[in-house]
């Protein structure tokens, strides 16, 4: 059976709870799964495939990820690789909220061939954010709340190494 690593970075949770449920579906369709958040993961030696997410802030993949990816791009190339990002921003399925979803990975794909590629709908909850990640929500005046679709989550997890 498959090892694979879910690896996220995430600046209030919500990524990782993404990357949560990617590993338990994983896990439920019987690989074997290991969720981490990057800055805990050296290397992708020892998996079969691994799946990487990201939150968006400032219009970029957080730069711990990307970080990652950079160090570890000739292993990540040897392995079926999945890339998610969460965001509460452009979530529509116009084109142009599809263009921006797709600009946000044009720098990764610079460095990976990903075999999928998904974007999820974020949530925002302005009482663990700092004063200052506060202070930068009020300014893009995005939608507060829970958007996640735990189905399309779990139905894309399901398919995504098949």
């Amino acid at each position: 059976m498959s090892k694979i690593l879910v690896a996220y970075a995430t600046r209030a949770g919500s990524t990782a709870e993404v990357a949560e449920e990617i590993g338990a579906t994983l896990r439920a369709n019987g690989a074997t799964v290991d969720v981490r958040a990057i800055k805990s993961v050296r290397d992708v030696n020892g998996y079969d495939a691994a799946i990487l997410g990201s939150a968006i802030r400032m219009g970029s993949w957080l730069p711990e990820m990307v970080d990652f990816i950079k160090a570890n791009q000739a292993s990540l190339n040897a392995i079926p690789i999945a890339l998610f990002t969460v965001h509460i921003l452009n979530t529509g399925e116009d084109e142009a909220s599809r263009a921006a979803q797709q600009a946000y990975l044009n720098p990764i794909r610079l460095l990976v061939k990903p075999t999928d590629d998904v974007f999820f709908s974020g949530k925002i909850a302005l009482e663990p954010l700092s004063f200052v990640d506060r202070l930068m929500v009020k300014m893009v005046n995005p939608p507060v709340g829970d958007y996640r679709d735990w189905d399309k989550i779990r139905a894309w997890s399901s398919a995504v190494f098949q």
